[in-house]
């Protein structure tokens, strides 16, 4: 269970604001996470308003998967534009994770067809990189 839903909504949230637009595929993904997270619509709807600050990540592991989750809030309305990526960097930034692990990440999005990183794949690009 995610220790501080409310911050990884509204990182998700900037994340889709990002680019200036909100598409209906991502505020229907942040929905369904709100939903399993046990966050009512009106929460929800305060987070649009107001988005929390990011909260540190210590796990390697909550770090690996908030990270992940902001991916693919990134590439869930099929496009990618240079504000995102700026955006996305520097969330991994703030969580100690360097730049070229995005776009390993990235690159590795782009090449699967089910536009899915299986996570065995993400474990093998953060240990190149930081063991």
């Amino acid at each position: 269970m995610e220790k501080n839903p409310k911050s990884l909504l509204s990182d998700l949230i900037n994340m889709v604001m990002a680019d200036g637009k909100i598409k209906t595929s991502e505020i229907e993904f942040i929905k369904k996470l709100a939903k399993r997270m046990d966050i009512s619509n009106t929460e929800l709807l305060a987070l649009f308003e107001n988005p929390q600050p990011s909260r540190p990540v210590y796990s390697e592991v909550e770090r690996i998967t908030h990270f992940y989750k902001l991916i693919l809030m990134m590439k869930i309305d099929n496009e990618t534009h240079e504000t995102e990526i700026v955006a996305l960097k520097n969330f991994g930034l703030k969580m100690g994770i360097r730049p070229i692990v995005a776009d390993q990440i990235l690159k590795k999005l782009e090449q699967s067809e089910e536009k899915m990183v299986p996570a065995e794949e993400l474990l093998k690009i953060f240990k190149i990189y930081y063991n």
